[in-house]
């Protein structure tokens, strides 16, 4: 995929602006709540917090979750209070859960926890940000606590973010300071302003295979661990998508990639011209028109990156290594769907057929689409016949078309082997609107 820091430099600008209120000094007046944040402890109290283990309910019944959660409540005040403004654990007891679920977020938050001890912060219910006794006497080296807090720690061994990037936790006794994004699964983490995961997927620990996304949104617990951790300056903030579509995608030019639309006409694209237009920077298919709008140049192995913009029960595709003739859910290595899952009138199709799936072959992820009406930002990754779908930060399909034996209908997709073709839309008689459409050459 893309070089994770353009994540970390645009996320950068974010931090420098709240350093200045967050931390003037070690032992500086309470700091004043940075812009656009909100805090998610009050000082004063359990507000807003209540106690719940996930491990516990991973395999409960929706229907009866609530009232297995009831069950933490008792152990919950036992375990944690409020002591001079900060958020305390003893070590024991359920984690503190928001009663607030998010998404994409920015969080900042401080702890301070004691020798022997170990913590995290679950974010969208799924462990975690790893919080070490990173000494030698701590005595879990074995498990890479050498390295220090911070990391991804449940991604699998050796995967991007699992280990941090350097140690960065201060002595015993002093605080840490964690400012951490996400924007669908991608996860940036600076530990005392020093950045140990770079813009790392971080990987669904409820599912064992590791192949389903992040849930889209859930709720953060602070972990209890065997030892007393102390949390304060607890702040959050909703990250707007156009704002995470802008730092989810970075630079363009500077990762090598090239414009395919100039935002201003159909220069450099042909097929059914006279079914697209350009309005508002954005190529659109005309309502009630259709076929195949395709580059002027073939690719073979590439990374395309693609905003698009859905009307209610929007339908239209990506083209991939399109041939220019036929339909491209044929002829084409494959048509990735571009649709409104949501829409009363595909209730019932085939899982082949909602948004990110390879049409009639794989299918993909379902619930990280952004509201209809609102930009979503998505990148196509094809090697050889593997294609992967990251749909605004969360990858929704990763398949390998060669071994695809069974096809909706039982009908044959006679180009999925392709090797080469053309990038294009696949109109299907809705106004979908398509923009910041760039293309990198692998080979």
């Amino acid at each position: 995929m893309i070089a994770a820091s353009r994540f970390a430099c645009s996320l950068g600008l974010v931090l420098a602006l709240t350093v200045a209120l967050l931390c003037p000094s070690a032992q500086s007046a309470e700091p004043q709540l940075p812009a656009g944040f909100r805090p998610l402890f009050n000082g004063e109290n359990l507000n807003g917090w209540h106690g719940h283990n996930p491990h516990d309910t991973a395999k409960t019944e929706r229907a009866k979750l609530a009232e297995a959660i009831a069950g933490f409540q008792k152990d919950f005040v036992a375990h944690w209070r409020v002591d001079n403004g900060e958020l305390v654990n003893d070590g024991h007891g359920p984690y503190a859960t928001t009663a607030a679920q998010f998404g994409d977020i920015d969080l900042y938050i401080d702890y301070k926890t004691v020798a022997l001890a170990d913590s995290g912060i679950y974010l969208r219910g799924t462990p975690q940000v790893q919080i070490w006794d990173y000494t030698k006497e701590g005595g879990k080296w074995n498990l890479h606590a050498d390295k220090g807090s911070g990391g991804l720690f449940n991604n699998r061994a050796n995967s991007p973010g699992q280990s941090p990037l350097q140690l960065a936790d201060k002595p015993f006794g002093e605080w840490n300071q964690f400012r951490i994004s996400q924007l669908g699964s991608r996860t940036t983490v600076h530990l005392n302003h020093k950045l140990v995961v770079d813009n790392a997927i971080m990987e669904n620990f409820w599912d064992e295979s590791r192949a389903t996304p992040l849930p889209a949104r859930g709720p953060i617990h602070l972990q209890t661990h065997g030892g007393e951790i102390r949390w304060r300056n607890i702040f959050v903030r909703d990250v707007p998508a156009v704002e995470a579509n802008r730092r989810l995608r970075g630079d363009d030019a500077a990762q090598g990639f090239v414009s395919l639309f100039n935002g201003k006409d159909l220069t450099g694209w042909k097929g059914a011209t006279d079914n697209f237009e350009v309005r508002e920077g954005a190529i659109i298919c005309k309502a009630g028109k259709g076929g195949e709008l395709f580059t002027s140049d073939e690719y073979d192995d590439f990374v395309a990156r693609v905003e698009f913009k859905l009307p209610p029960g929007g339908n239209n595709g990506l083209a991939i290594r399109y041939p220019g003739e036929g339909q491209p859910y044929l002829t084409a290595m494959c048509e990735l769907q571009v649709l409104d899952d949501t829409a009363e009138i595909y209730a019932k199709l085939d899982p082949r057929q909602y948004h990110g799936s390879a049409y009639g072959m794989v299918p993909a992820h379902r619930g990280y689409l952004r509201p209809v009406g609102e930009w979503n930002y998505q990148e196509v990754t094809v090697v050889g016949p593997k294609i992967k779908v990251e749909l605004n930060g969360s990858v929704i399909l990763d398949a390998d078309l060669s071994k695809v034996t069974e096809f909706k209908d039982n009908t044959p997709h006679p180009g999925k082997d392709r090797t080469k073709g053309h990038f294009g839309f696949a109109g299907h008689n809705d106004p979908v609107m398509f923009r910041n459409i760039a293309i990198k050459r692998l080979k």
